[in-house]
């Protein structure tokens, strides 16, 4: 582990409000390149200051770590012990080392934009209820031009409404309290490129959740789709949701299996038109 000391930032606006909360944030990151030194500097601006940065490497070949090494702040650590264990187990990892009364999320290749923290903080303050606050988040390619955006709904309603569609709660975006986080943890090993959706289904009927409707983060979308990979990220949704709905819940089923037809569908179709261009 390297423990990375204090620098003094420039021309920021610190957030001047209550900030006895600290912020456990967790960056697993494998193989990040170029990116990762700008979604770790996206982190040091914000103007919420009293938080702590897990950057745990997940067994990188790329040597992407050594790109952030000159960033000199204490609080950020970085962990690694040379293994790749997977997104779910280093977020627990996080959890279970966390010293905040919150939990963010961050990916290694997005971009927080500086208010983020202090806006999903003053949510969570401000209706002790919630567990789990998201933004809304606007989707990047490779050299940061905004290409789209990520599904989303408000609040806890409209998130939780149709569980056999999905949850539309950007992931990247998570802050919440870390009591619920070690309450239910990521599943482990994580089923395929679903691991917040999977928390979700087993969590949002004891729970509170909302999406703030300001965009907070940049979500790096960096290669083309790859439709086998797609599919079986739809089909390990689908598994997740057939085991989670009751049998008084037939229905959601039946509904969560017309869906992962139509998804398929839709994903061969965009890559036949891809591939006509």
């Amino acid at each position: 582990m390297v423990l990375i000391i204090n620098i003094t930032l420039l021309g920021l606006n610190f957030y001047k409000g209550n900030m006895s909360q600290l912020i456990t944030i967790a960056m697993p990151v494998y193989n990040a390149g170029e990116y990762l030194r700008d979604a770790v500097n996206s982190i040091i601006a914000q103007s919420y200051t009293n938080w702590e940065l897990f950057i745990i490497d997940d067994g990188s070949t790329d040597n992407a770590i050594d790109s952030i090494k000159s960033i000199k702040d204490k609080r950020i650590k970085i962990l690694k012990d040379g293994l790749n264990k997977g997104l779910a187990a280093r977020l627990n990892q996080a959890i279970g080392i966390a010293k905040g009364q919150y939990f963010a999320r961050m990916d290694q290749d997005d971009i927080s934009m500086p208010e983020r923290f202090k806006m999903q903080i003053d949510a969570l303050e401000a209706n002790p209820n919630l567990d789990l606050v998201a933004t809304r988040a606007l989707t990047i390619n490779s050299k940061s031009k905004i290409i789209g955006q990520l599904p989303f709904a408000l609040n806890h309603q409209q998130i939780c409404s149709k569980p056999w569609r999905g949850f539309y709660m950007p992931h990247p975006t998570w802050l919440g309290k870390i009591e619920w986080f070690r309450k239910y943890h990521y599943a482990s090993p994580g089923p395929y490129f679903c691991e917040d959706q999977e928390l979700l289904l087993r969590a949002y009927k004891k729970s509170q959740f909302a999406c703030l409707e300001q965009v907070l983060l940049h979500y790096r979308v960096r290669h083309s789709t790859n439709l086998f990979k797609v599919i079986k990220t739809h089909l390990a949704v689908l598994k997740c949701q057939l085991s989670a709905f009751g049998r008084s819940e037939i229905n959601y089923k039946v509904l969560a299996i017309f869906v992962f037809i139509l998804r398929v569908l839709r994903d061969i179709f965009l890559k036949m038109i891809e591939f006509t261009k």
